[in-house]
């Protein structure tokens, strides 16, 4: 019955030359052969091996991680807008956490000299160069974490996602983060 269907489906040639080529018993026997030599070839191989207290392999650690170079990806990859924002929103939370927290802290152990009043009669003595220089650099990294706080909202409710929705975003939010710095400078 079996060549009637291969006739029909037209795969008679295909099981001949499968039933004529088939390999022979002795064949297969050298195959087997050689697969043994080579696993005991492979099991032959000396490696060394020696106990060592557990505190050795902190020792061995760290040695090996002098060795390693750093992580490659800034030698090797393109900067990119996306990588590049997410280093200067990690990096502006961080230091304007910084001030927050050392400005509160300030005032926890000397409410006297940080009070309000205090604040803005200092203020009121700078330069106008240091005030606005000061001004620039508490307005801009606020103006850029908040905005892009904004962007990542966004994202989370899958909203520009994409690689060009997450370029035009970055972009925006570089532009509104340049508008914002002068208006907060200015006021």
């Amino acid at each position: 019955m079996l060549p009637l269907v291969s006739a029909r489906v037209g795969v008679g040639a295909s099981f001949r030359k499968v039933a004529l080529s088939t390999p022979s018993f002795a064949s297969n026997q050298l195959a087997a052969r050689a697969a043994r030599t080579n696993l005991a070839a492979a099991s032959k191989r000396a490696v060394q091996t020696q106990s060592l207290p557990p505190s050795a392999a902190t020792e061995i650690l760290n040695s090996q991680r002098v060795k390693r170079p750093s992580s490659p990806h800034f030698t090797i990859y393109q900067p990119q807008l996306t990588w590049l924002g997410s280093i200067a929103n990690r990096a502006t939370g961080g230091a304007l956490s910084a001030l927050l927290y050392g400005f509160s802290l300030a005032y926890l152990v000397a409410p006297g000299t940080f009070d309000s009043v205090h604040v803005v009669e200092f203020v009121a003595g700078l330069p106008d160069v240091v005030k606005y220089a000061g001004k620039t650099l508490l307005a801009a990294p606020f103006a850029f974490h908040s905005l892009n706080g904004l962007r990542h909202l966004a994202w989370d409710m899958t909203k520009f996602i994409t690689v060009k929705g997450a370029y035009q975003s970055g972009y925006a939010v570089l532009a509104g983060t340049a508008v914002s710095t002068v208006a907060l400078v200015l006021m």
